[in-house]
């Protein structure tokens, strides 16, 4: 991914989030959660982008896990 098509995303990301701030009626609560999930997606996705963290597809949460594990 080039550099220009990672800012354009950034910006659209941007601007979805500010509409949505602005927008739709939510609690300021509801707001805050929404705020941090995206950040931590946008962050957690321009490391992958940039190398930093490898690729999440190797990566199990619960019981899928253990029962990966046990058929090995």
């Amino acid at each position: 991914m080039n550099l220009i098509n990672l800012v354009i995303v950034l910006i659209v990301v941007g601007v979805l989030l500010w509409l949505v701030n602005t927008y739709i009626p939510m609690d300021r609560k509801i707001k805050n959660i929404l705020n941090v999930v995206v950040v931590i997606a946008v962050v957690i996705w321009l490391l992958q982008v940039f190398g930093v963290l490898g690729s999440l597809e190797d990566i199990h949460i619960g019981a899928a896990d253990q029962y990966q594990r046990w058929l090995a």
